[in-house]
């Protein structure tokens, strides 16, 4: 039920209902906090995933991961909804603003991206 090597970060969403850790061995794990039980494994990054964030609304994840990417995930499956991708290098840090409508990310490549989301209420986020 747990990671396989070294977890990099967690977090509780905004409820602290659920949680979610991140490790070196390229997946994310989602976990109901009253029982600890799994809820769901975020795979998909091909390199370690070092930071995880939820949403203010608590409905997806963020991830970023050393193979140059963040992704997107529904928070009640664990299922990839989007991967972005702009970054030369590796991703050290990622957040939703509180609305969801956007993201930054930043990089071992000197530059922080601002992803906004072009079709806002939309059901999956389009970041360009």
């Amino acid at each position: 039920m747990g990671h396989e090597k070294d977890v990099l970060d967690i977090c509780f969403n905004s409820t602290g209902t659920k949680l979610v850790s991140v490790s070196e061995d390229t997946t994310g794990r989602i976990y109901n906090v009253a029982d600890f039980s799994l809820v769901g494994v975020m795979k998909g990054h091909t390199k370690e995933v070092s930071k995880c964030s939820f949403n203010g609304q608590s409905t997806k994840i963020l991830t970023a991961s050393n193979d140059a990417t963040a992704r997107i995930w529904d928070a009640n499956t664990g299922k990839c909804l989007q991967t972005l991708s702009g970054h030369d290098d590796e991703i050290f840090s990622a957040a939703f603003n509180y609305e969801s409508d956007t993201i930054i990310t930043g990089s071992k490549d000197n530059t922080c991206v601002v992803w906004k989301d072009s079709k806002k209420n939309a059901g999956m986020m389009d970041m360009n």
